[in-house]
């Protein structure tokens, strides 16, 4: 049920959609008795969108998610048991592999399962379609593309039945059941980090985080430049938005042990 009604929420609490809805509701109160009505809210659309489009306000907000690790891991040379990628990343459309925009979640498993020949891997991530029954899930991809890649495919597990994080830390755990003493990497969106980590830790799974797509640059111009396109800053913030409610429902839900989990 949460994973349902998690996926309607978003649609209603999502920045563009929410501005959009603003905007329109007002023009059509414009050919109403309700003009004065109509003006005010397609104002508030309007300014809405130069506001979070324009400003650095979505880049702040993702940096402040992002900066809760290290950008660049430490390995020390400790033995790692494994290597965990959360889907998001990946899928297959008419047969052929399709990467989002976190496409960096692939490519540095890939890189981390070379430097760790003797690491197993587990890609976990099933189908989060919410109407439509998919013909692959993003493991089915993963497959295709670990395969492709040249990757052995004995040190290679994949989780196919998670729908979301919670579900990540819950169905790995028992796919791998990890022992005392072994190091797993986890590897996913920067901006993504603090929530996986939080559930991984909720279930008793003790992971040391490996943050990739970065999106922030971590320079002090951060927090005053703006975007070049409106569409730009609306991604960045329907993300980090979607990030944050993501947050305090997992929170209130008792999926994760604090609000933004930290290491």
């Amino acid at each position: 049920m949460f994973f349902y009604l998690s996926k309607i929420f978003w649609f209603f609490v999502t920045p563009s959609n929410v501005l959009t809805v603003i905007a329109l509701v007002g023009l059509l109160l414009l050919f109403s008795r309700y003009r004065r009505l109509g003006h005010g809210l397609v104002a508030i659309g309007i300014v809405g969108f130069l506001i979070v489009g324009a400003s650095p306000l979505a880049r702040i907000s993702m940096r402040v998610l992002e900066d809760r690790f290290a950008a660049v891991p430490r390995l020390d040379g400790e033995p790692v048991a494994g290597v965990i990628v959360l889907g998001g990343a990946i899928g297959m459309n008419r047969h052929q592999i399709k990467f989002t925009d976190a496409a960096a979640r692939m490519t540095a498993t890939i890189e981390l399962a070379r430097r760790l020949p003797e690491a197993r891997i587990v890609f976990t991530g099933g189908s989060a379609s919410l109407l439509t029954e998919e013909e692959y899930t993003e493991a089915d991809a993963a497959r295709a593309l670990f395969t492709a890649v040249g990757m052995r495919t004995e040190h290679v597990l994949y989780e196919d039945r998670s729908r979301n994080t919670r579900e990540n830390a819950l169905f790995t755990r028992d796919l791998v059941q990890p022992q005392p003493g072994e190091r797993w990497l986890l590897v996913t969106s920067a901006y993504h980090m603090p929530r996986a980590i939080g559930c991984f830790k909720a279930v008793g799974f003790d992971v040391v985080p490996y943050p990739v797509d970065f999106h922030a640059d971590g320079k002090p111009d951060d927090f005053y430049r703006p975007f070049r396109t409106f569409s730009e800053g609306l991604r960045l913030a329907d993300l980090s938005t979607k990030e944050w409610v993501g947050l305090v429902a997992y929170r209130l839900m008792g999926y994760t042990p604090t609000l933004l989990p930290g290491r």
